[in-house]
């Protein structure tokens, strides 16, 4: 089964990755874009065969090393 961990700062935390990309979208020519905010996703493959778990231990992962909880959220959904 495939976990896929979408890991993003939480909201009123400075993302000057963000900002760099919307200022180089805006150099490019594209308008009306507003806030750009940059994150990173991790795909797992797991051996679990049961949603539930491999949801609790994508999860567990996320907490333990792939987001930073005190400045960062993460989300997990499952494919397979």
């Amino acid at each position: 089964m495939k976990a896929i961990v979408t890991v993003m700062l939480k909201p009123g935390v400075l993302d000057p990755q963000g900002r760099a990309i919307g200022h180089a979208l805006a150099g490019l020519g594209f308008d009306g874009i507003g806030e750009v905010r940059a994150g990173k996703v991790i795909e797992l493959e797991l051996a679990e065969s049961d949603p539930a778990q491999a949801r609790l231990r994508a999860e567990e992962m996320a907490r333990r090393l792939l987001a930073n909880t005190v400045i960062e959220s993460f989300r997990v959904n499952l494919e397979g």
